[in-house]
C-alpha cells in the first residue's frame, strides 16, 4: 500500500512500514489547504492535527483508510468520509498518561502563576511579595473530572497523589472496571454537571467532543463553578468560549487551556485568539498528547491499525458504515475502549 504521512511522527514509523513492503510518504509540512493536492494515489493516510476535509475525499480517488494518530477524530470529517467509502480509525488510550500530566501541570501554573513568575523574572524584575501571595494550593482542595474515560480516571489518580478531593458526574452506563476504580480511588459522583460544578475548586474536562458535549460548559456551569479553576485538555467547542470570556473579564474565575476555538490547522502559524491572550489564562499549543512517550506509544497503535487493515482486518474504525463489499471486515479492537 501507499501511506501518506502527513504530521510529523517518529522516523521508525516509516521504516516498520517501508519493511512490511508498504511506500511510506512523509509531508509533515502539509496543511489543511495543501493536503488534497498531495494525494496522489495514496490508499493510506495518517495525520495528526492537520485538517481532513471533504476537499480530500473529492481529490482522493485511491484513498481506503485514514489514521488519525491520537484519541479523537473531531479534525476529520467523518461524515464525508463514510460517504466516500473511506474508514476512519483512531488510536484510543495510548496518550492518556501525557494528556494527565500536562493537566496537572496547568493546574499547578494557574495556581502558583508559574508563567507570570517566569516573565517577571526574565524581564529583571524579583517581585516575591506579589507572587508569594498568590497560590492557594492543592492539598484538600476539590477536583471535579468531567469524562472517566482513562485520562480522566489517569487525573484522578494524580490528583489523589496531591491530597485532592475527587468528584465526578453520575452515569447509568459505566464499565464494572471503571466503577472499581471510582471506588478504590474514592471517587464521590454527583447527579448533573451544575451540581458538580458548584461542589469544587477546580473543574477539569476529559470529553470527546460530540453533539451531547458540544458547549456543555456554557453560563450555568461557569457561574456554579464562580471563582475557581476550569481546565480544559479535551476539545475547545465543549466550552461556550463567548460565555468563558465573559466569566473571565468578570474575574475570579481562572483556566488552564491546551484547546482553543479555531485552532490553526497546521503546526506553526500566526494566531491570534482572545482566549489565548487573557490574562487569567495559562495556555498551551494543544501538546497534551506531544511527549515522546505518548508519541513512541502511539505509534505502535497506528502501526497495528494498519497491519490489521493490511491483513483484512478493522482496528479501531469509528465508521464502519464506510466499509464497501470490497473492503476488510470489522473485528473487535485489540484494545478495549476506555471505561466511560
Amino acid at each position: 500500500m501507499r501511506i501518506l504521512v502527513a504530521d510529523r511522527l517518529p522516523d521508525r514509523f516509516a521504516e516498520a512500514m517501508e519493511r512490511r513492503g508498504h511506500e511510506c510518504v512523509v509531508e509533515a509540512g502539509l496543511t489543511e489547504a495543501t493536503l488534497p493536492a498531495a494525494m496522489a494515489d495514496f490508499e493510506v493516510l495518517v495525520v495528526r492535527s492537520t485538517r481532513v476535509t471533504a476537499s480530500v475525499f473529492e481529490a482522493a480517488g485511491s484513498l481506503r483508510l485514514v489514521v488519525r494518530a491520537g484519541s479523537g477524530t473531531n479534525t476529520i470529517d467523518c461524515d464525508e468520509a463514510t460517504r466516500a467509502g473511506v474508514l476512519v480509525a483512531n488510536v484510543p488510550g495510548r496518550n492518556s498518561v501525557a494528556v494527565a500530566e500536562l493537566t496537572m501541570g496547568l493546574l499547578l501554573a494557574v495556581d502558583r502563576a508559574i508563567p507570570d513568575n517566569t516573565s517577571e523574572l526574565r524581564a529583571g524584575r524579583w517581585d516575591k511579595q506579589r507572587f508569594g501571595a498568590v497560590g492557594r494550593g492543592l492539598f484538600g482542595r476539590s477536583i471535579g473530572i468531567v469524562g472517566l474515560g482513562n485520562i480522566g480516571l489517569a487525573v484522578a489518580e494524580r490528583a489523589r497523589g496531591f491530597g485532592m478531593r475527587l468528584f465526578a458526574q453520575a452515569k447509568g452506563s459505566r464499565s464494572a472496571e471503571c466503577l472499581a476504580r471510582i471506588d478504590a480511588l474514592g471517587i464521590e459522583l454527583v447527579p448533573d454537571l451544575v451540581t458538580l460544578a458548584a461542589r469544587v475548586d477546580v473543574l477539569t474536562l476529559h470529553v470527546p467532543l460530540k453533539p451531547e458535549t458540544r458547549g456543555m460548559v456554557g453560563a450555568e456551569v461557569l457561574d456554579a463553578l464562580g471563582s475557581g479553576i476550569l481546565l480544559n485538555t479535551s476539545r475547545a467547542d465543549v466550552i461556550d468560549s463567548d460565555a468563558l470570556l465573559a466569566r473571565l473579564d468578570a474575574g475570579g474565575l481562572s483556566a488552564g487551556l491546551d484547546v482553543f476555538p479555531d485552532e490553526p490547522g497546521s503546526g506553526s502559524a500566526d494566531w491570534q485568539s482572545p482566549l489565548a491572550a487573557h490574562s487569567r489564562v495559562v495556555g498551551t499549543h494543544h501538546i497534551g498528547a506531544s511527549t515522546h512517550q505518548a508519541q513512541e506509544a502511539v505509534v505502535d497503535g497506528v502501526e497495528e491499525i494498519i497491519t490489521a487493515f493490511d491483513r483484512g482486518e478493522l482496528l479501531n474504525v469509528v465508521n464502519t458504515d464506510a466499509a464497501r463489499p470490497s473492503q476488510p471486515q470489522t473485528r473487535p479492537a485489540m484494545e478495549s475502549r476506555a471505561p466511560r
